[in-house]
């Protein structure tokens, strides 16, 4: 089977090392890729901007299934231009990419659907904040919630005790011409669970959490996310089936009603509250970081399961199969992420993390003139690692990210903690 993936993240080295594995492994090809993926698949220098060398290049390839990894170019209609050319495509059209590029659009489909989530209002005009946040926090509660709009890798979201800082986080949105969902605080452990989607059928992956603040002990501000675990030992033993129940088979039925069925991977970000599982957000992609233990887990074939779903049909599929080990990821940081970060240093000790076990997933990294892999994003890379339980994958994986040379880096080192130690708990 050829394949050619989309993107050029930690998200897309995951996938095409996870593909790599597969038997018989699938020819491989990834645009524009980065070095890490370099090392696994034929790397074609296409810009994901371009959306029409995209498909000029998958007319050369003709590939058996192209799978696009990053939102933007979704939300921008790459699968529909492809699936027009004829190729088949997992990842959904423009129109049910809405979900994730337009919270309001989300939180309209889940009324209709019956979903339950967060109470919500949106608003264009900097004069309404205000009121608006007092609508959704009734009676005063805080945390406030203030989510720009529309596509923000993860970083337009403020959650805040402060009132200030909630009203000048929308009102630079509003300023900047785009508009916000002031939502209600949802409290309880987050839960991110990946969906496969074939437009009528929903197929579940295992669960993962993730942690969006930059600092340990959730501090610092909000990021597209610095490290995930899986699988969750505290979590309900019913959980995915009971998202799918709620959420996932709602919403495919929605879209579908609407003449917008979904094709893809729908990312159902959870709070697993006192009043039972509510959806913080949806994505029409896997996430990054939680894609790299997902996928680690993953003992089944995976192109097959991608190419089922794209070909509109997983009738046919048998249910994924995991690892009884648990994967833990932690994530490399430029200085200076997640406002402005620096980019163009050096990176050093990568084969040193690989010999001790862990994986090194490449996320913002390129090649200088001299060949020599340098840092080019605010998430430099992503260190995986397996063990008998999470203690054992948190020091592999704090044991590998050690292993790395990069000057200003940072990263958290209680990614997985509180639940190695059994601190976690849904009330």
């Amino acid at each position: 089977m050829k394949i050619l993936v989309i993107g050029s993240g930690g998200r897309e080295h995951a996938i095409v090392r996870r593909l790599s594995l597969d038997t018989p492994s699938p020819d491989l090809h990834a645009a524009p890729g980065n070095p890490g993926i370099a090392s696994l698949a034929t790397i074609h220098d296409v810009a994901l901007g371009d959306l029409e060398g995209l498909v000029a290049l998958a007319d050369e390839l003709r590939p058996d299934l192209v799978v696009v990894g990053p939102e933007a170019p979704l939300v921008a209609g790459l699968a529909d231009l492809l699936t027009a050319a004829g190729h088949t495509v997992f990842g959904p059209s423009a129109a049910a990419a809405r979900l994730e590029g337009s919270k309001s659009f989300a939180k309209e489909v889940m009324e209709a659907a019956g979903v339950p989530t967060s109470r919500s209002v949106s608003v264009a005009d900097a004069a309404e904040l205000r009121a608006g946040l007092e609508r959704v926090n009734p009676l005063g509660d805080v945390p406030y919630v203030v989510k720009a709009d529309g596509l923000a890798a993860g970083k337009g979201v403020v959650v805040t005790a402060d009132l200030a800082a909630a009203l000048a986080h929308g009102e630079a949105v509003i300023g900047a011409g785009g508009s916000v969902v002031l939502e209600e605080y949802l409290d309880g452990p987050e839960v991110s669970l990946f969906v496969v989607c074939d437009g009528s059928r929903a197929v579940p992956l295992a669960p993962a959490q993730d942690f969006k603040r930059a600092l340990d002990g959730d501090e610092g501000p909000n990021t597209g996310g610095m490290g995930a675990y899986s699988p969750l030992a505290w979590a309900p033993a019913d959980l995915s089936r009971e998202v799918v129940r709620t959420v996932a088979q709602p919403t495919l039925d929605e879209m579908a009603r609407r003449g917008t069925p979904f094709t893809g991977i729908l990312y159902c970000g959870l709070a697993l509250t006192s009043r039972g599982i509510r959806v913080i957000e949806f994505n029409a992609r896997f996430g990054d970081p939680e894609t790299q233990v997902v996928l680690e887990r993953l003992s089944s074939p995976f192109a097959p399961l991608l190419l089922a779903a794209a070909r509109g049909d997983l009738s046919g599929q048998d249910a994924p199969t995991w690892s009884e080990e648990a994967a833990v990821t932690i994530v490399l940081a430029a200085l200076g992420y997640p406002a402005t970060p620096r980019t163009g240093d050096a990176i050093g000790g990568l084969e040193a993390a690989e010999q001790l076990g862990a994986r090194v997933i490449h996320a913002g990294t390129a090649l200088d003139a001299e060949g020599r892999i340098v840092s080019a994003g605010g998430r430099v890379l992503s260190v995986v690692a397996t063990g008998a339980d999470l203690a054992d994958a948190r020091e592999l994986a704090l044991a590998g990210i050690a292993a790395i040379e990069l000057d200003g880096a940072f990263h958290r080192h209680d990614i997985a903690l509180a639940a190695a130690e059994g601190r976690v708990e849904v009330r």
